[in-house]
């Protein structure tokens, strides 16, 4: 891995887990000293963040991390919504033996897992919980004929998560809550956070029920949605 590589990982691992505040300026020289980096893998990395549009540059200021809103979680929500449906039916069309056993053992391990939505609180259980439920939703779609679409739909998923996450830091009482807090506040969030949800998603797909299917993870997604909305995330 080359110093440029690993500059970029770091980066990028840190806007996203928002380390790196959306907004925030990014002075190349604090970046150098901070991360131990000479000047050039630094500038080739911010090139490459600036095309993954997770920074934003501006002629005669400098760097900054891409900020975030509403209004672009929602139209990033709808996005990826429009490619999980494609890439779903295709995985219905074209899947065998080996993604119906992936999309069970996936399964499994979700239902393994306590719903954890505190990233501050409980770090290992937020990952170990957020990993499986990632890991379910890509297990659906991962026998599709379209890798393109596949890494679009991997690249706003991952723009949804540090969009919520950073909302999120805005709301006091979402940021200093529990996950048993936000379940009661939010219907939605624990409708779309249940086994039972992802039970009857998982047994429509493998039956090739493919209007459920669809309608399922349009309810999934829109209930998320509703969630950020009840939690007072969206404002």
């Amino acid at each position: 891995m080359t110093k440029t590589d690993e500059i970029y990982k770091q980066l990028r691992n840190d806007i996203f887990a928002v380390r790196l505040a959306p907004g925030s300026p990014l002075k190349l020289s604090k970046l150098c000293e901070d991360y131990r980096i000479t000047i050039t893998p630094l500038r080739e990395a911010m090139q490459r963040l600036e095309k993954e549009c997770l920074v934003e540059l501006t002629p005669n200021v400098g760097f900054r991390v891409a900020p975030v809103s509403s209004v672009e979680l929602l139209e990033l929500t709808k996005t990826k919504t429009y490619l999980e449906l494609t890439l779903l039916r295709e995985s219905m069309a074209f899947g065998g033996l080996d993604w119906e056993a992936k999309i069970i053992a996936t399964h499994y391990t979700l239902s393994r897992e306590e719903p954890n939505l505190e990233p501050e609180n409980n770090p290992e259980g937020f990952t170990s919980w957020s990993v499986a439920h990632e890991a379910f939703h890509e297990s659906l779609i991962c026998a599709n004929k379209s890798p393109w679409l596949f890494r679009f739909y991997r690249q706003a998923t991952e723009h949804i998560r540090r969009h919520g996450r950073a909302l999120r830091y805005t709301n006091p009482y979402v940021h200093s809550g529990t996950t048993v807090d936000a379940m009661q506040a939010s219907p939605s969030l624990r409708n779309s956070s249940s086994l039972e949800l992802h039970t009857d998603l998982k047994d429509a797909v493998i039956k090739r029920q493919n209007d459920k299917a669809e309608m399922l993870l349009i309810k999934h997604n829109d209930l998320t949605v509703l969630a950020y909305e009840e939690l007072g995330i969206l404002g």
